[in-house]
């Protein structure tokens, strides 16, 4: 008996080949019907016999594009209505906007060996892409994803694109951004004035020829520019090091192969499926101890790790196929700047960074960056969220499902997320809210989530910091808002992502965030019961002389630590006297006793950057979290042993960190090695957190913050705790740091918050 079966599919269905292959498989079974795009997903109309649409059903779920994501999948039978063949129908664009935009995604193996092919009409261009690979997010303006509705807009294809384009049983077939040598975008050298060098392939060989001289470039690719020059060139890279303003923060690394990369660091299975992988993020490895092929010193400076990826763009490939060595390749910005999307605009901001520019006539709708991964315990663990993976959501069921919420997330390592329905769509890595290009970027992002869903905020929730930008600029939505505490949100967003039902404790450890009595929190410990949270825990609280100050100096923070010990025999301390002059020590020492500008602080960052001070590790940082990254280096993995610390069990609990202060002095002064002291400082920390995960009766423990970025600490923690028949959480798909504060701010927004009033004075 013929039927027909009206399917309605929800998820990341377009752009990725879907409605070809629905095409071929209605075909082959001689189905009769249609399938289109809408704003939802795709909707599939089949008649035939009842047991082979059944049987179409199975497969579509079975045999879906490998870049195919389905969230929901409903069909129903109804009465014939006599199609005669199958059919694929233009786009809707009506309705509600719940259908996923991809990521941008790397050349696939298929245009790879076409670009490959001296016999191939796309040999050796830069941008060949089919509906497996190519730019998405980057490129598209508006749902549906049709080619009018990005930047490839203006590119009227060729007739034999048009072919391709038009054939749905072409690779090709509705692939947007299609386009080839004769119809599509090209590249141009320009020189820092703005004078075009060469076009074409030419441009990439003189490029090349630029590299491997010295010179810095300026690169055009999927996301925005990258900035590249020679890996093995030390005065290439101190050059950039000065024109960046970037001191010795690492340098991300492309290599021209998996096998150059092997030569360098330990590659496990878990990372090579990464760098290979269509995501293609970079991926902290490990450096082997000894390597002819290491790159220059000055990349990573003390950094047993380099941040490494692959050539994922066709663009990429070419050149590293050209260069066949490794290359920095770092986002093209003064530090902490959102990277450059525009050739004019990277012409005027970076001029005086890069010395050639190799760009090309294709628009960047919106800056994405690179993503940052590394394997932890077999998983991956994201630290910065952005290309190959935003704006995939992340779905989450509440009691409030209709309505719109948008998270303004945090200060530092800034993104968003708006949640429409039962997904959380996170934005890319926007960064450190800091600068005016900054913040400009964050208006952005934020008004294109709201175009691109169709979706106006209803709710939007905040960190509970008042100076932040990101607070403030909830006073221009004009909606309802909610502050929700940040390391609650670190909690929550760990606690969602893993979908952790019933109660469990959550450990909350980063270097700053506002605190229900105003001080700056960071050593947190929350029981979460379903929609309940509850404060039970912190470290105790020292002074950080000059606030935001002590931040850039784990000297203050030293200082803070010891005058909450010693008051001012503190200053007595070599640490101290050795590393503040005359004239600094006498202005602290008044800050601290008329308690000025000294805020308190119960942060873990804080206190590793004092540990880091005492062991004259670093007394003054470059970037965020050096001094706790170099305490994490120095460890040795063999040493066992632990410090003394206090726990007082009283109705709100408190770690006193002097037994373990005191104890690292002792040994410090008796001249034990840093990498001990590291270790047995680690080492306790794992042990506090199984102590008071003992005494609070939970078999469920959740970590997030920016501290569980130490692999050292959080694989000790783990391990401890699995040992001891705990259940582990952390994060993977979503950062630990400030990054995944947004996710979080949503998921607490509908959390009851209780906290110890008594005890924030």
């Amino acid at each position: 008996m013929t039927s027909r079966v009206v399917i309605s599919i929800r998820g990341a269905v377009q752009g990725v080949g879907f409605r070809p292959f629905i095409y071929r498989l209605a075909s082959e079974m001689k189905l009769t019907g249609f399938i289109k795009n809408n704003s939802i997903g795709v909707i599939i109309e089949a008649e035939g016999e009842k047991r082979i649409l059944d049987y179409f059903i199975n497969q579509i779920r079975e045999k879906k594009p490998s870049l195919a994501k389905i969230t929901g999948f409903e069909f129903s039978f109804h009465e014939k209505n006599g199609y005669t063949s199958f059919q694929i129908l233009k786009s809707e664009e009506s309705g509600e906007i719940s259908a996923f935009i991809l990521p941008d995604i790397a050349i696939c193996d298929d245009c790879l060996r076409e670009m490959n092919n001296p016999s191939d009409r796309r040999y050796k261009y830069p941008f060949i892409n089919c509906t497996n690979c190519g730019p998405r997010f980057s490129i598209v303006e508006a749902i549906p994803y049709d080619r009018k509705n990005t930047t490839m807009k203006n590119f009227n294809m060729c007739p034999d694109c048009q072919k391709e384009y038009n054939n749905p049983n072409d690779r090709r077939y509705h692939a947007q951004p299609v386009a080839c040598p004769e119809c599509g975008p090209h590249v141009e050298l320009w020189n820092n004035n703005g004078s075009i060098i060469d076009t074409h392939h030419n441009a990439i060989l003189k490029l090349v020829e630029f590299v491997r001289a010295g010179e810095i470039s300026a690169v055009k690719g999927i996301g925005g520019f990258h900035l590249m020059c020679d890996a093995y060139n030390d005065e290439a890279i101190i050059k950039m090091r000065e024109r960046k303003q970037r001191v010795d923060k690492p340098f991300a690394l492309m290599f021209p192969s998996l096998e150059s990369v092997k030569q360098v660091c330990n590659v496990n299975q878990l990372e090579e499926a990464l760098l290979l992988s269509p995501d293609s993020p970079i991926v902290l490895l490990k450096r082997k101890d000894k390597s002819i092929k290491a790159p220059s010193q000055f990349i990573a400076p003390g950094n047993p790790y380099l941040g490494v990826m692959l050539p994922y763009s066709p663009l990429h490939h070419l050149i590293m196929k050209e260069l066949n060595i490794p290359v920095i390749a770092t986002s093209a910005n003064i530090s902490e700047e959102p990277m450059c999307i525009d050739e004019y605009e990277a012409l005027d901001r970076l001029k005086n960074i890069a010395d050639y520019f190799l760009v090309h006539n294709r628009p960047i709708k919106r800056h994405i960056d690179d993503s940052v991964v590394r394997g932890v315990k077999g998983k991956v663990m994201m630290l910065r969220r952005a290309r190959g993976y935003a704006p995939l959501p992340i779905e989450y069921d509440t009691n409030e499902n209709n309505k719109i919420i948008l998270a303004m997330g945090g200060q530092l390592k800034n993104s968003i997320a708006m949640k429409v329905g039962k997904n959380v769509f996170l934005s890319q890595h926007i960064g450190d809210l800091e600068t005016y290009e900054a913040t400009r970027a964050y208006t952005r992002v934020i008004d294109d989530f709201k175009m691109l869903y169709k979706a106006e905020p209803e709710l939007a929730v905040k960190d509970s910091h008042p100076d932040y930008f990101s607070t403030k600029f909830v006073d221009n939505l004009n909606i309802e808002s909610k502050s929700i505490q940040h390391h609650i949100a670190h909690i929550a967003s760990c606690k969602a992502e893993n979908q952790v039902k019933g109660s469990c404790l959550g450990v909350s450890w980063d270097g700053t965030g506002y605190g229900f009595d105003k001080t700056i929190w960071g050593g947190e410990f929350f029981r979460v019961d379903e929609n309940v949270c509850e404060h039970i825990a912190s470290f105790r609280q020292f002074p950080l002389p000059g606030g935001e100050t002590a931040v850039r100096e784990p000297r203050r923070s030293a200082l803070g630590l010891l005058y909450e010990m010693y008051g001012s025999s503190a200053f007595n301390y070599p640490v101290i006297h050795n590393n503040f002059e005359q004239k600094e020590i006498s202005v602290l020492e008044k800050m601290l006793a008329n308690k000025t500008n000294c805020p308190l602080t119960s942060s873990v960052g804080r206190l590793f950057d004092a540990v880091a001070s005492i062991l004259d590790i670093n007394q003054i940082i470059n970037f965020e979290g050096q001094a706790a990254m170099n305490l994490e280096f120095a460890a040795s993995s063999n040493e066992k042993g632990v410090y003394n610390y206090y726990i007082y069990h009283n109705d709100f609990i408190t770690i006193d960190w002097q037994p373990i202060i005191e104890e690292i002095l002792l040994d410090s002064n008796s001249g034990m090695n840093n990498s001990i002291i590291s270790a047995k400082f680690h080492n306790t920390l794992t042990e506090i957190i199984h102590e008071i995960a003992k005494s609070v009766n939970e078999d469920k423990i959740v970590l997030s913050g920016g501290c569980f970025q130490n692999v050292y600490l959080l694989e000790e923690v783990i391990n401890k705790l699995e040992t001891n028949d705990f259940n582990v959480y952390w994060h993977q798909r979503v950062p630990t740091n400030d990054g995944g504060i947004a996710f979080g701010q949503i998921i607490a927004s509908e959390w009851n918050i209780k906290s110890k009033i008594s005890n924030y004075k």
